[in-house]
């Protein structure tokens, strides 16, 4: 392939990000070329050659004759090492090493004192005395266990009367009636939608301990679970529209059918709250039809940004919600070109490169600092590079990949110029695609949704749980304490049980010490 000269960029920083692509490519193609060749000489042999693996006697020989000339070649290097002086050793860098075990841990001693006849002291013939020790620690493992608890409601009478019995109340519990308490269905929801651990495989680990749990019974507590956890993905989606600009992004999800043989596709969408609102949240939808983001963002108002999905066309229609676009995607079409047309899709990566490292600059910078940068170092690019498009646009074949992704930055340059006008804008909508990744993960252990029901709740619990990782938040520790008062909270109170909210209040505790114990009062007493 001939390079056109006279269409190469002049800009001395975008020929240097040229080359550096296009030996990156080259060492793909290389390792392509040669892992080709070792599979085409395979093939040949087993096709042509001998079945059985013999080797020439020659090649042998000559493979001894390299072996010793190597041999010789070391014991003569090792002879100039040792007769130059000795240097001194260099000094292990800090940060490396065995990490120490966190002080939290409980600690379990095992001292090992020596027999006493092993304590005399070979000089005088006293009993050595303690003077120290030495502690080795060692991180051990002690499997899950279960705790059966026992909740005593009293009953009392009276022994005049011989009558009027009345019995304690018991506290709500997450289900009624159920044997499960708030820390087993912590651990059933973490499982299975942070550690991708289908419930047919939490049977089995179940049934190793002992118990007897069925999938279904694990399938009803985790759709009781999320019909409880419920108002607090509406809280957090109540917030998450007042964002100033939301990121979206969606995938596919396999759904079981009574309808039909095997599953269909529905969706989980992920929406991505602003720094002001930091929520994470899923919705779920049987099919990808616009009316679901539709009638999620219902009552937004502000910047969406998302991939040229033409689902979104109609909220962008009304005017209240602003395109923006993602440069992750514009940067995917012309990456996967290069084998097709490796000029003009080398010169469109230079360009794209350069515009991010712009925002590696910025990062951390305030959004005043952040946009102001961008109109003075990512506009002039932006301009060359659309210019460029508009050029090559007009030689390029709109069907083959080069023409599509040049068609694709053309029709979205609007939206995808958008981030230079509000610094609290990103350059794409990466955040919402590692969101999803979750997702992604778990669906290659669960497989499938059991039914569209089964879609609404893994979207509730992965918002909950989603919302968790963005704040460092440990879920199970979460969820176990939100699904033992969430039952009795005050609706109007709900949003200190929000994760970040309720993160706050435990670090507030652990900062305060511990807290006086309130004198237990008398509970209400109900007529058996």
């Amino acid at each position: 392939m001939q390079l056109d000269l006279q269409n190469l960029p002049n800009d001395p920083a975008l020929l240097q990000q040229m080359i550096l692509d296009l030996l990156g490519t080259l060492d793909d193609h290389k390792r392509q070329i040669d892992q080709l060749k070792h599979q085409l000489a395979q093939l040949r042999r087993h096709q042509f050659g001998r079945r059985s693996e013999k080797i020439d006697t020659g090649q042998l020989l000559l493979a001894f004759a390299q072996l010793q000339q190597a041999e010789a070649q070391a014991k003569a290097a090792q002879r100039v090492a040792n007769s130059r002086p000795a240097t001194p050793p260099r000094e292990k860098p800090n940060g490396h090493g065995r990490r120490a075990l966190p002080e939290d841990l409980p600690r379990e001693r095992i001292a090992y004192p020596l027999p006493e006849q092993e304590r005399i002291c070979p000089d005088c013939g006293q009993v050595r005395d303690k003077m120290g020790e030495e502690v080795t620690e060692q991180l051990d493992y002690v499997p899950a266990s279960f705790v059966v608890r026992q909740h005593v409601r009293i009953k009392y009478a009276c022994k005049q009367c011989q009558a009027n019995v009345v019995t304690s109340r018991m506290p709500a519990q997450p289900i009624e009636k159920g044997i499960p308490g708030p820390g087993l269905l912590a651990h059933v929801l973490v499982s299975k939608y942070a550690d991708h651990l289908p419930l047919h495989r939490q049977e089995s680990i179940f049934r190793r301990h002992g118990i007897d749990l069925s999938r279904s019974t694990l399938c009803d507590w985790v759709g009781g679970c999320a019909d409880l956890l419920e108002p607090l993905v509406k809280a957090m989606k109540a917030e998450l529209v007042l964002s100033h600009v939301i990121q979206t992004d969606d995938t596919p999800v396999p759904v079981l059918d009574a309808t039909r043989v095997g599953t269909r596709e529905g969706r989980l969408w992920v929406y991505v709250g602003d720094a002001d609102h930091p929520y994470t949240l899923f919705d779920y939808t049987p099919t990808r039809k616009r009316d679901g983001p539709a009638a999620y963002l219902a009552p937004y108002q502000g910047y969406l940004q998302a991939d040229a999905y033409a689902g979104y066309d109609g909220i962008y229609a009304g005017g209240e919600v602003t395109e923006v676009g993602c440069w992750a995607h514009a940067r995917r079409k012309s990456f996967d070109a290069r084998t097709s047309d490796s000029r003009r899709a080398h010169v469109a990566l230079a360009y794209i490169q350069q515009l991010y490292k712009v925002e590696d600059k910025a990062r951390g910078l305030d959004a005043d600092a952040r946009h102001a940068m961008r109109q003075e170092q990512s506009r002039p690019i932006l301009v060359e590079f659309g210019q460029w498009l508009e050029a090559e646009q007009m030689t390029v074949l709109p069907k083959s990949p080069m023409g599509e992704a040049i068609g694709y930055a053309r029709r979205q340059w609007a939206a995808l110029n958008r981030y230079l006008d509000d610094g609290r804008l990103e350059i794409d909508n990466n955040a919402a695609e590692r969101a999803l990744r979750a997702i992604a993960i778990g669906r290659k252990n669960w497989l499938f949704a059991g039914s569209d029901e089964g879609g609404r709740r893994a979207a509730i619990i992965y918002s909950l749980i989603g919302t968790c990782k963005r704040h460092g938040v440990e879920p199970f520790a979460y969820l176990r304490d939100v699904l033992e008062r969430v039952s009795t909270h005050p609706q109007s109170g709900i949003a200190a049980l929000l994760p970040h909210h309720w993160q706050a209040a435990q670090d507030l505790a652990a900062s305060s010490g511990p807290v006086q114990a309130p004198s237990p009062q008398p509970s209400d007493a109900a007529a058996d």
